[in-house]
């Protein structure tokens, strides 16, 4: 199941219906995550990417979702926030969560938070900077908000993309997993989450999209550049991984159900997460149709944090569209790039500008 709330198999099927009945040739698979990079490893099978280019400034880490595959950020040419903020020469990493097997059920909020901060302190240590910047997508934005509560003095700047914070606004997502009808502990108990599962929620936001995408194939037929970019997204949201048992628990009792991001309450490895220790200019992203992460979800981040350089920007589509869409490509990514600019700079020692 496809995070858009397909199959593999469906896609494929509508892929080759599609050729038959409008003459297309079969499409050979699209290619992803074109930026150059290099590679580098870190422990269970996560990495972490270094794009090449001019590299200005202070480093800049990339935090995708825990759910999803990385790429979503480097998609195709022209859709890639990575390719754009590479091409406008900021040193742009990110990482790779990897993609987790049965073994790591065990898997728990503090070990995944703990390999977010061997991240962080590596991006530092290679790039040879005293602070970093932060981009988290989606779950990643929640993460990184956390790191930066906890290590408030090593980061230069915080964005937040579609992530959601106080989660009583989660929308159909936190009415899905109300604790009155939902037991995540029996579901981690259970095992890692599986993709399907998951996405069964997701696809429950939008009972209709089936019918839509089918309505669209006509149109796909005589636009070649709207065919690439929806076969490109399919790759990507046919591509899912996991999500370990003891990190899903944590993440659905603690943040959804008891919303302790916003209450004060929440903890990690015995320490309290206070969001008002985030002093680092902070820019909260959210996408107007947004129906994983509502908008008041994720700027509820800037009612909180202790930063007094803090915006927020709303960019249009929902919530995978305001990443890869043609708007992100004209609205988003500039916009990105003019907040980063001055603030990456600015933060360098004299020595390095």
């Amino acid at each position: 199941m496809d995070a858009l709330g397909f199959s593999r198999e469906v896609v494929e099927a509508w892929t080759r219906a599609a050729a038959d009945l409008y003459g297309w040739p079969l499409p050979a698979p699209p290619p992803l995550a074109q930026t150059p990079r290099d590679e580098l490893s870190l422990e269970g099978g996560a990495k972490l990417y270094r794009f090449r280019g001019a590299r200005r400034g202070l480093p800049l880490l990339l935090v995708p979702s825990l759910i999803n595959r990385w790429y979503v950020l480097d998609l195709r040419p022209g859709a890639s926030l990575v390719e754009a903020l590479a091409g406008a020469g900021f040193d742009v990493w990110c990482l790779d969560w990897g993609i987790p097997e049965a073994e790591d059920r065990y898997l728990d909020w503090e070990a995944v938070l703990a390999r977010l901060a061997r991240a962080v302190r590596r991006v530092r240590r290679e790039a040879k900077a005293p602070r970093a910047a932060l981009l988290g997508y989606c779950m990643g934005g929640t993460l990184t908000a956390i790191h930066a509560a906890q290590h408030p003095d090593a980061l230069a700047a915080l964005v937040t993309l579609a992530a959601p914070i106080d989660f009583a606004r989660g929308g159909q997502l936190r009415c899905m997993v109300e604790p009155r009808w939902f037991d995540a502990d029996a579901i981690a108990d259970a095992g890692n989450v599986a993709p399907m599962q998951m996405q069964a929620g997701f696809a429950a936001l939008r009972p209709t999209l089936e019918l839509g995408k089918l309505a669209a194939l006509p149109d796909l037929a005589t636009d070649p550049a709207a065919r690439s970019a929806f076969l490109a997204l399919d790759a990507w949201a046919s591509d899912n991984i996991p999500f370990p048992a003891e990190a899903y628990r944590r993440y659905i009792r603690d943040l959804y159900q008891d919303n302790q991001l916003v209450a004060g309450t929440h903890c990690v490895a015995g320490r309290e997460v206070r969001l008002t220790d985030i002093r680092c200019p902070t820019l909260a992203i959210t996408a107007s149709r947004d129906a994983i992460c509502p908008p008041p979800a994720a700027t509820a981040l800037l009612d909180h944090v202790g930063a007094s350089d803090r915006d927020a920007l709303e960019v249009p589509g929902g919530h995978v569209g305001a990443v890869v869409g043609s708007r992100a490509a004209r609205e988003m990514y500039p916009a990105l790039i003019r907040w980063l600019a001055p603030r990456l700079a600015s933060a360098l020692p004299t020595s390095r500008l």
